[in-house]
């Protein structure tokens, strides 16, 4: 009676332990689908960004009056795990934006082992101290905040010659906003010639973020762009515009934005 019982209970117990472990692993197969999902619905959002990209630059070329370049897509990935990164760069994405830097720093070393890491194009968007500066001319390939000649001279110094020199742009206070960085267009010509001047410095042009109430701050960088261009013949390097985010991006390309920045539409609302 007892051996019939303890075999009824070894059963019962091994019953309960299948019972565990297939739930375990519907949780499990559960958290995949997830996932997958979320990896699917990644794509599917850079793609369709990718897409109005496309559109917006097919727009812009039937009313330009000059040639329309292509249009790099910035994917701003602050606040985002590195898998999400690594997902976009097997699609084909190349160029990130972070804003963060320690953050920045953890998800390059994440990524510097895999494959889709090495093709990766960092982008600093975020402001910058004296203090971040030696750390971010060695781990960045662009910077797209610079403002202030004494923050150019620290990247330049701080450049490793073993990497290419680091590409900059200006980032223009177009509006005049106080709640905004940037230098302001009456200061552009002396930070230009300040910038020449040093040689791990690679200057590619302009970024704006304009006002909410926007008029035609667009329009006023593109004329300003234009005019360093033609003042500065020797800027060989000078092929930048960076303007646009998912609002308004037609617009901007529409008005010779050569770069859009793109957060949310791509990875979705920070966390």
């Amino acid at each position: 009676m007892n051996a019939t019982s303890n075999h009824h209970d070894t059963n019962s117990s091994d019953t309960n332990t299948l019972t565990k472990i297939k739930e375990t692993k519907s949780d499990f197969d559960a958290a995949l689908d997830m996932h997958s999902l979320d990896k699917h619905s990644l794509i599917d959002n850079w793609q369709q960004v990718r897409q109005q990209v496309d559109e917006a630059c097919a727009q812009a070329k039937g009313t330009a009056t000059d040639s329309v370049t292509a249009v790099t897509l910035l994917a701003v990935s602050k606040t985002k795990p590195a898998e999400m990164i690594a997902t976009l760069a097997r699609q084909g994405q190349r160029h990130f934006g972070e804003n963060y830097l320690q953050e920045a720093i953890e998800k390059m070393a994440t990524l510097k082992d895999q494959p889709e890491g090495e093709e990766i194009v960092w982008h600093y968007i975020g402001s910058i101290q004296r203090n971040k500066t030696r750390d971010i001319a060695e781990h960045f390939d662009w910077v797209q905040t610079l403002e202030r000649d004494i923050i150019a001279k620290r990247l330049n110094d701080q450049r490793p010659d073993n990497m290419s020199p680091l590409n900059v742009l200006i980032q223009l206070n177009i509006d005049d906003e106080d709640s905004k960085s940037g230098c302001l267009s009456e200061q552009l010509p002396d930070l230009i010639a300040a910038i020449k001047g040093y040689e791990r410095l690679q200057l590619r042009g302009l970024m704006i973020i304009p006002a909410k109430a926007d008029n035609d701050s667009f329009a006023r960088t593109k004329q300003l762009f234009e005019a360093v261009k033609n003042t500065h013949p020797e800027l060989s390097g000078w092929d930048t515009l960076s303007m646009g985010m998912s609002a308004d991006m037609a617009d901007a390309v529409t008005n010779g934005s050569t770069m859009v920045r793109v957060g949310t539409a791509i990875f979705g609302a920070r966390a």
